[in-house]
């Protein structure tokens, strides 16, 4: 079973600073554990790693989906698992980065195996929705799923498409194929968490590093994703924290003042539910800060990284 390091913590804790300084000293490559990070044009408001951050380290899983094509977890443990293989073909370490905890867990514990995404399924599902509604293929899921109708909301479009779309692809329910069981990883995970002490210190850096991407010239990025794509406020990709509240501000439901309040409030939110996530994680090892030095005096750290010099 190969193996792998993961650097992981709430947003803005230091998990890509810590990542490059590994870096300096290991022979390693980065698979990015980012829901937005996929998606292309999407630098400033994902803190997105910069062409000199790149050129440091081997990268993968950024910029490989357009922002109208969502991005699943399945899809994530398909790219992360191949990620992993390619990185291993060169001798090299494979450590993801990120703090998308659903993409961690899947990978770790497993998930169903679902087909891939078909465009053409898809494009049947989404007119079928424009012609009668997304509550219409709500009725239709609780139909054949009614299971999965009743964990996804017909608002849910994202997962609505899915479900369809699995039942569709192999005539058999979304319900039906994740209870026959799940794929495993064959990747051991060294699991390595930051966990800042001080949650007001935290709140600070998220404060901080959000007014540096309006400064940077977030708004002007949103602007020129909606110029650029067929966007709308439904997509995962303008979900994401901060684009959702600048979409809001130029469609002129937020004044900018507001629009900054609730980019920073809801990125707090978001380090909120990933600190529960990382409680719930039992094989996880924490340390409070991103040091290099307190990262290597874990013995499993050290014992992996051994092999990566």
């Amino acid at each position: 079973m190969t193996q792998a390091l993961v650097i992981t913590g709430p947003t803005a804790s230091g998990k890509s600073a810590l990542a490059y300084a590994l870096a300096d000293r290991f022979n390693l490559e980065v698979i990015t554990v980012d829901s937005a990070q996929v998606y292309t044009d999407m630098d400033i408001g994902t803190a997105k790693p910069d062409a000199a951050q790149q050129a440091l380290v081997r990268h993968h899983l950024l910029d490989i989906r357009a922002p109208t094509d969502p991005y699943t977890t399945f899809d994530f443990c398909q790219d992360a698992r191949r990620a992993i293989a390619d990185t291993r073909s060169r001798g090299r370490l494979p450590v993801l980065v990120g703090g998308t905890m659903l993409y961690l867990k899947a990978l770790r514990d497993g998930i169903a195996d679902l087909p891939e995404a078909n465009p053409a399924v898809r494009l049947e599902i989404l007119e079928a929705a424009e012609a009668n509604g997304w509550s219409w293929l709500h009725e239709e899921l609780r139909r054949i799923d009614p299971e999965a109708a009743l964990r996804i909301k017909p608002t849910d479009r994202q997962r609505l498409q899915r479900a369809l779309e699995v039942e569709r692809l192999t005539g058999r329910t979304l319900t039906s194929l994740q209870a026959q069981g799940q794929v495993g990883l064959g990747t051991s995970l060294t699991e390595v968490a930051i966990m800042p002490e001080s949650r007001a210190q935290l709140h600070q850096r998220i404060k901080t590093r959000f007014d540096e991407m309006l400064n940077q010239g977030l708004v002007t990025e949103v602007e020129h994703l909606r110029e650029k794509y067929a966007l709308h406020d439904a997509l995962p990709a303008m979900k994401a924290v901060g684009y959702r509240q600048v979409w809001q501000f130029l469609e002129g439901d937020l004044g900018f003042d507001q629009m900054r309040e609730k980019g920073i409030i809801a990125t707090r939110q978001l380090a909120k539910r990933q600190f529960t996530w990382l409680r719930s994680f039992e094989t996880v090892k924490k340390i409070s800060m991103p040091s290099l030095d307190a990262l290597l005096k874990i013995d499993a750290v050290a014992n992996i990284l051994i092999k990566a010099q």
